[in-house]
Order: structure tokens, then sequence, then C-alpha cells
């Protein structure tokens, strides 16, 4: 998880936890964690991830611009691949290496660093256009069945627990492969009947969809390309020595050739990404370099002698995080004076004055990012969130209002429904309070604090209102295969 600041990127993960009924946040990961599974766009040699020697979960980085983003880069793929009706969902794992992954028929994981190293949209367009080839191709089928209710973070979290496993397999460590192999428990044999039975010619089959739907699309296959080449060249050592029968996927070089015939006989290989589309990206890397990044990596990466809007954005973002002042809100308004109808630089406004304790003064610009936002679900609930730490009741109606909204967008928000749950609570509503701290419990994964919380909202309902049924839904939920009374 990223730290605790970066609000916007983690407002999915990281102040979810403040249920109304709970009042305690999550540890916080302070380091990026390298997320490793036998369904990502390469495996072989990677090492075993900190964060799961640790036993701590990746971080989902929520964010409304970088969604946003993702979203336009994806729905031509999407469509031309006859997969855009599935509501497919781009979610971002904030973890620094090269990655990208399906694990079931709605949700394409792609790591932050991958979005941070493609220098063009193309590259990332590129990643996503292959994994929409696993999407079409069915190959998460029996996976997908199983995984069809699970929540994001839950996936997330089982994933993790199988990239320790496979890394401390090829690494030889005892203590590393029992720790993973705890990690999995239940979901274990289910992890090795789907995941670890990816095999190469569906990895070949998807690079081939990949570079059929960009070309249907009218979009280059260059990114794909020239992503899958770099990752090549980074990990040429680490397999040199690696049984190639042995791997899930393709070894790099014959990986690399295969691809380069099918992308350089595109008719759109040499099309390259419009000045807007590239500008909207780099202000992109240039927000996950400045949350992700100490400032003084963000300086030596945007110097200030860079006066470009992107270099901008990322030292603006770095200054906020760490300067805890009013001098750290200047840059932001440059931003905003150069390029006024960006709805996201009020968005990082209002969430620097929310986290410096001025959360009246961050109302008015998230007002105005929720108004310009195209998809602005979000930033509603972070608005919500500054109404209700306001303290003033006459603010709870509205981001009830707010936060419903939102809801409809984001059904599986945590954050949404523990902010909801805090509205009610300040209206005084009990019942409704629990209730929302209850499916804020379970979104996030836990399901005993959820089955408490929803037993006392039941007691708090009229017996068959549409309250009580919710909290009987929640309190006697049982994953499958789980007998009464099993966590």
């Amino acid at each position: 998880m990223l730290e605790s600041r970066s609000l916007t990127l983690m407002n999915a993960s990281d102040r979810a936890s403040h249920s109304a009924s709970q009042g305690r946040r999550p540890p916080t990961v302070s380091r990026p964690i390298a997320l490793v599974t036998a369904a990502a766009v390469w495996l072989a040699g990677l090492p075993v991830p900190a964060g799961a020697q640790e036993g701590k979960e990746p971080g989902v980085i929520r964010d409304a611009e970088v969604e946003q983003l993702l979203r336009e880069y994806a729905q031509p793929v999407l469509q031309a691949a006859g997969v855009s009706k599935q509501n497919v969902r781009i979610v971002v794992i904030g973890d620094r290496s090269f990655n990208a992954f399906v694990a079931d028929g709605r949700r394409i994981f792609i790591n932050a660093g991958t979005l941070m190293d493609a220098k063009t949209p193309n590259e990332v367009i590129g990643v996503l256009a292959h994994e929409t080839g696993h999407l079409a191709g069915g190959h998460l089928a029996r996976l997908r069945e199983q995984l069809a209710q699970a929540t994001t973070q839950s996936i997330v979290a089982v994933l993790l627990g199988v990239g320790a496993m496979v890394a401390a397999a090829r690494t030889n460590s005892a203590s590393g492969g029992q720790g993973a192999m705890a990690a999995l428990q239940g979901p274990q044999a289910m992890i090795q009947n789907n995941l670890l039975a990816y095999v190469r010619s569906q990895e070949e089959s998807a690079d081939r969809a990949g570079v059929k739907f960009l070309t249907a699309s009218g979009q280059s296959a260059k990114g794909m390309y020239d992503s899958f080449k770099r990752l090549a060249d980074q990990t040429l050592y680490q397999v040199r020595y690696v049984d190639p029968y042995f791997q899930t996927h393709p070894m790099p070089a014959e990986r690399v050739r295969a691809l380069e015939t099918l992308a350089t006989a595109s008719p759109y290989w040499d099309k390259q990404d419009s000045s807007a589309l590239q500008a909207r990206h780099d202000l992109m890397r240039a927000k996950l370099f400045g949350y992700m990044d100490r400032p003084d990596t963000v300086a030596r990466r945007y110097p200030f002698s860079d006066t470009s809007l992107p270099a901008r954005y990322a030292r603006a973002i770095a200054s906020y995080r760490f300067a805890h002042n009013a001098s750290a809100l200047a840059p932001i308004d440059g931003l905003i004076q150069a390029q006024p109808q960006n709805p996201y630089f009020y968005e990082v406004k209002g969430q620097a004055l929310l986290e410096s304790g001025k959360p009246g003064e961050a109302v008015a610009p998230l007002r105005r990012a929720a108004a310009l936002a195209p998809n602005p679900a979000l930033i509603q609930i972070m608005l919500g969130q500054a109404l209700l730490a306001t303290e003033d009741k006459a603010h709870a109606e509205e981001a009830i209002t707010l936060l419903e909204t939102a809801l409809r967008r984001e059904p599986e928000s945590p954050e949404a429904y523990a902010q909801i749950a805090m509205a009610y609570g300040l209206k005084g509503d009990l019942a409704r309070a629990d209730l929302a701290s209850a499916q804020s419990a379970f979104m996030r994964g836990d399901l005993k604090t959820a089955r408490q919380l929803a037993a006392r909202a039941k007691t708090l309902f009229p017996v068959g209102s549409p309250g009580w049924v919710k909290a009987d839904d929640l309190a006697t939920y049982r994953p499958k295969g789980k007998p009464l009374g099993a966590n």
C-alpha cells in the first residue's frame, strides 16, 4: 500500500478502514510490493516480493485521472475483441515492476510500474491488448467462474500468495515457500489448477490476438512490441539458465521474434499517438511519480529547469505531500491557471487541503473537480469525505447523496461505504451506519467484522424491511464451500 497521504491514489484501500464502528487504520506498507503471478505478462526469473515475505498485501491504486485514461486506452481494443459489454475494469496495483495480468473475465490488473515505464500511450495500449487476448480467448474460463464474486482486494491478495509461492520455489526458499503456502490456504487448489496451468501456447495466442485487436481498431502494435522487447532485454540474463520446458510463458527471445513478425506486418505499424493523448499520458506518469517517489527523486527526474506541465505536476504533488504548509498550494494554483478546465488539478488541490486539516477549504475545489470530470465517482467520494470532516451536521445529507451516487459506479468501494456510515452516524441513524460499516468491512474482505456489524444492524431495522434484508444477507453470508461458523 502506498503511504497514507496518497488519498486520491489510495482511497479504496488506505482510507477505507475508517469504519464508523471500528475507527482503526490498517498498517501501511512503506515500500512498493512486487506482484509476481503465473498469470502475469512475464513470470520467469522475478524475485520474491518483499511485501509477500512480510505478509502484507499490495495496494490497489485508485485515481480518477489514471482510471479515466486507461478506460479510454482500453475501449477500442475491447470493442475490437467483442468484450466491451463485459464491463471490464482496469485495476492499477501500486507496484513499481513491469507486470499485467487477468484473473477473471472482468478485470485487467496492471502495475503502476508498467504505466510509469511506458513512454507512450501505445505501449500501455499494447499491454492491454495482450491481456484482452486472454479475456477474449477464454483462457481463464474456470478461474472466472470461481472468482466471479470475489472483490478486487481479495483477488490481489490471493495472487500475491501465488507469486510468493512460485518465486520461493524458483529460489529454493523453504521459509518463503512455507509463508506463501500459508497465505494461499483455501484458494491453493484453485490457484494450482488455474493460474499455474497457464501454458506457452496461451501467451502466444494472446500476443496474436492483441495484434489483431490493435489492427482492427486502427492502432499500431509497435508499442506492444517495444514493451515486450524492453522486458525481454531486462530478463535475458535471469532466464538464460532456466529450462524452457518448465516455464509457463514463452522464453523472451522466441516470444519477441514471433511478436516482431506479427507487429511489423500491421499496416498501422508507423502510426503514432495524437499529441493530445501523449500530453495526457505524460501527466498521468508525472502524477504517479509525484505520489510514489520521494521529493528528491522527483526533483532529479523533473528538475526545476524543466518547466513543462508534467514536470510542474509531479513537483507540485511531491511538494504538498511533504511540505504541509500553504506554500505547497502555489504550484497547484499555477497548474489550475495553466489549465482551468482540468478537473484533476482541482482534485489535487482539494486533496492537499483535506490532508492539511482544512476540509472546509477543500470543498470548493473538489466540487469543481467533480463538475468537470467525466467519471467523477472517486472525486465524489473525496468530496463526501471533506464535507463530513467539517463535522457540520448540515452537510450530512449532501454527503449521503454524493456517496450513493458514487456507489452506483463504484459498488465495490469500501471507502464510500465507510464514509456513508459516518454520514449516517452524524445524523444519528445508527442502523444505517452499522449496515454501511458492515458493507465496508465486507468489501475489504473482513468477513468476521462484516457479520458482527450486520448482526447488530439487523436488530435496529424493522423485520422484513430492505435494511433488515441487507443486514441479514451479510450476517449470514458464508463463502462457498465453508460451513456455518467458519470465517
